[in-house]
């Protein structure tokens, strides 16, 4: 059972402690009764009061679920879910119920909702307006506006004049046309509405689950791993520069602040062109439908007339591998969670611009299957357990509500409706994985953390045909060695990572080879791109401007020709 962090006992704000203490006492009640709306509206609202509007959306989703569930005989949990609203039927409505006008409207409902012959299906048409205003109002505070307006717009359908909903009907117009730079009277076409935003990117204060990663128990777990793929390596607590929210004049500095993350070091003299580290990993990915690569490694599958050839599964025969070894790993470590569930097609052959999105979908989705088949909490799976998730500390992510308050804080972690909430639970469905019962595994806090890890480690293979990132996996070894922009090694990903050690180096061209004692420095993204486009990619990926030597170096180069060519020509205009 999830436990609050001692950061909680000890926090700043009593109220913040308070709201968190409810929290996790509907928690353990949705435990004890998964397929309890009323619940779920009622922890949706206290994540509301700690400015969670991700999780608020996402528990006003599972109610809305479990409305429709309560409604429909035909419906799999229809009995549980009405069992657990009967016990609300009495004299007056729960209190998250009786918000604003809800109550007052209720007689209001058309196509005859509200007025079923049973009482908990009254309440259950009741409820679901309730949903959709929490998931409207969450999701416009998410910045996703298409979403935001479609589930208002299905709230208004029930009970059209319900005044919470209008409200925000004109809120997320309003966001949308400064966002759209529209003017006032211009029709406001859905389609056409914004439908990402960004969310806390943080260790939550009941996360359990996160290891003390500079701990000897966590050191010698993981140099124990890396001693068969990097013998000369070893994991070790590195010094890194604190990633920036933007752009500033530490960069000629020559002192900056740093963190302490792990990362990879030289035991011995390596050199140039030797292979550091070659890894393994079944945390892979794929968004073509029919793509000759493996299911389990993502490497190419072998020729039609090459021995031995690919390994089809017996039961599911679509699904291929590209050995025997492959085959026997993936049946050992995921697949007979998903063979023949009908889930290959999810996600896949989407268009370009969510081809990135479907991608971190599609590792979220293998990691859940690897920790349904091992019997084991997704963040417990050993190949993202010890990946830090460049997490923000909670306190710099609380909104300050205080009259003399400073601006909002900048929230990292990309999200959507589509790809946090609803297809994950979609995936899980497939899975016959019962997603009420599951709360403590499937709960959205567990896919945000993974998706936080997933981002800015995994490594992604572009496709030859069209140059979209197809394929894309988590190797955790391969993402301890840390990113600089003057690397001293590159890497090869064709069913298993391999590290070498540069031949030159980017910056001077200087000789490659590592000595003992050095750390490996990877690279997560294109090197030979200029500094400003480095940072872009550092900023959507990692949270924040990388601070590297080398960046360091290039802004404040360009800062200064920028600062000399501003003085010139104020000398001409001058003569």
């Amino acid at each position: 059972m999830e436990g609050l962090s001692p950061e909680v006992s000890e926090g700043r704000d009593p109220h913040r402690d308070a709201f968190l203490a409810r929290r996790q006492e509907l928690t353990e009640a949705l435990a004890e009764s998964p397929y309890d709306l009323i619940l779920y509206l009622d922890r949706a609202v206290v994540y509301s009061n700690l400015a969670y509007p991700d999780l608020a959306a996402s528990d006003g989703y599972k109610a809305l679920l479990l409305t429709d569930e309560a409604r429909d005989e035909g419906f799999e949990y229809h009995e549980r879910a009405k069992e657990a609203l009967q016990k609300y039927t009495g004299p007056s409505s729960p209190d998250v119920l009786q918000h604003g006008s809800l109550a007052q409207t209720a007689d209001d409902m058309v196509d005859g909702l509200g007025k079923e012959s049973e009482a908990y299906e009254r309440l259950a048409s009741l409820a679901s307006v309730r949903c959709f205003q929490i998931l409207s109002l969450s999701l416009l505070l998410c910045g996703c506006l298409k979403s935001a307006l479609n589930f208002c717009d299905k709230g208004l359908k029930v009970i059209p004049g319900n005044k919470e909903l209008q409200e925000i009907r004109g809120y997320i117009e309003q966001v949308a046309r400064r966002r759209l730079r529209m003017q006032a009277d211009e029709p406001l076409d859905i389609n056409s509405l914004p439908d990402r935003g960004v969310v806390r990117r943080e260790v939550y204060p009941w996360n359990d689950y996160e290891p003390d990663r500079f701990s000897d128990d966590s050191l010698n777990f993981l140099n124990k791993h890396l001693a068969t793929m990097a013998p000369k390596c070893a994991v070790k607590v590195s010094h890194l520069p604190i990633l920036l929210d933007g752009a500033s004049n530490t960069d000629s500095y020559e002192i900056i602040p740093t963190c302490s993350q792990l990362g990879l070091f030289a035991k011995e003299d390596i050199a140039p062109g030797e292979a550091v580290l070659k890894e393994y990993s079944l945390l892979t990915a794929n968004n073509r439908l029919k793509d000759s690569c493996c299911d389990a490694c993502g490497g190419e599958l072998p020729p039609l007339n090459e021995q031995p050839g690919a390994v089809s599964c017996p039961e599911c025969y679509d699904t291929v591998f590209c050995s025997e070894f492959c085959f026997e790993q993936a049946q050992e470590q995921y697949h007979p969670a998903v063979c023949e569930k009908d889930v290959d097609s999810i996600a896949k052959d989407p268009a370009a611009k969510e081809s990135d999105e479907s991608l971190y979908l599609l590792l979220l989705a293998r990691l859940l299957a690897m920790a349904a088949h091992q019997e084991s909490h997704p963040l417990d799976i050993k190949e993202i357990k010890y990946i830090w998730g460049d997490f923000v500390p909670t306190h710099c992510n609380d909104l300050d509500l205080s009259v003399d308050a400073g601006p909002p804080p900048e929230w990292t972690l990309p999200f959507s409706f589509k790809y946090n909430i609803e297809i994950p639970l979609h995936v899980l469905e497939k899975m016959d994985v019962d997603i009420y019962a599951t709360l403590d595994h499937h709960d959205t806090w567990v896919f945000n953390t993974a998706y936080a890890k997933f981002r800015g480690t995994a490594s992604a293979r572009k496709s030859t045909r069209d140059g979209r990132p197809d394929v894309a996996a988590v190797h955790p070894f391969w993402c301890l060695a840390n990113h600089d922009c003057d690397p001293n090694v590159t890497w090869e990903w064709g069913g298993r990572m391999v590290l070498w050690a540069r031949e030159t180096r980017v910056v001077g061209n200087r000789p490659g080879g590592i000595k003992a004692g050095e750390e490996i420095l990877n690279h997560y993204c294109d090197v030979d791109l200029p500094v400003q486009l480095r940072r872009e990619w550092a900023s959507g990926s990692l949270g924040g401007f990388c601070m590297c030597q080398r960046c360091r170096d290039d802004e404040a180069a360009a800062a200064t020709v920028q600062k000399e060519g501003a003085m010139e020509v104020d000398g001409a205009d001058g003569q």
